[in-house]
């Protein structure tokens, strides 16, 4: 691990735990407000009703997903990130704490399971044998893993965290797709272009 990928990870884990509070307004300064756009992005690539959010953080996709009469599940690691869904969802909805390598749920429970900017554990392989053992016959999984943002300073941004090498595109593509492939799921990649970003999405059907 290089000293960037070390910094982010620690960076991360601070995000996700101690200062879970400020995760909504580093989201939102980082992609200049566009970040649940990106978010909702996801949406048009769900199937079926039972629907498991992973890493659920702030809790924006489960109120989309509430709004569109759906009634979700989610799992997030982090006890701050549930006291923060809960008061932006704004609704009675219970969330749960747990590990994605280790879902307290039954075999088949769900038709789609979902992940929006999660970090290394869901390439995991036990992330993705859990995945596929939850998820229902031709069951789905979508991942959104990266945006390339089109603004020049946020380019300049991700080029120096690392996160987003711009001439990389392909290569990372092509290495996110291996995890998925190799656990069994046929998986594509959809390209979604907005004003705003270029958004990447895994759809792996089971």
């Amino acid at each position: 691990m290089n000293p960037t990928q070390h910094f982010m990870q620690v960076f991360f884990h601070l995000l996700y735990h101690p200062f879970a509070f400020t995760y909504d307004l580093v989201a939102a300064t980082v992609s200049f407000g566009r970040w649940k756009d990106w978010t909702r992005e996801v949406l048009p690539f769900i199937k079926g009703t039972r629907i498991l959010e992973l890493g659920y953080g702030p809790g924006h996709l489960q109120r989309f997903l509430l709004d569109l009469n759906f009634a979700p599940v989610a799992i997030d690691e982090s006890a701050q990130m549930g006291v923060l869904a809960k008061r932006n969802i704004g609704k009675p909805h219970k969330l749960t704490r747990g590990l994605a390598q280790h879902l307290p749920f039954d075999n088949a429970s769900f038709d789609c399971i979902v992940s929006t900017f999660p970090t290394e554990y869901i390439f995991h392989e036990q992330t993705l044998s859990e995945i596929s053992r939850c998820l229902s016959d031709r069951g789905r999984l979508i991942v959104l893993p990266v945006a390339w943002p089109k603004s020049g300073v946020l380019k300049w941004l991700y080029q120096v965290t690392g996160e987003i090498p711009a001439d990389r595109k392909t290569s990372i593509q092509e290495k996110m797709m291996k995890p998925f492939i190799a656990a069994g799921f046929e998986s594509k990649i959809e390209i979604v272009e907005l004003q705003s970003a270029t958004i990447m999405i895994i759809v792996a059907n089971k």
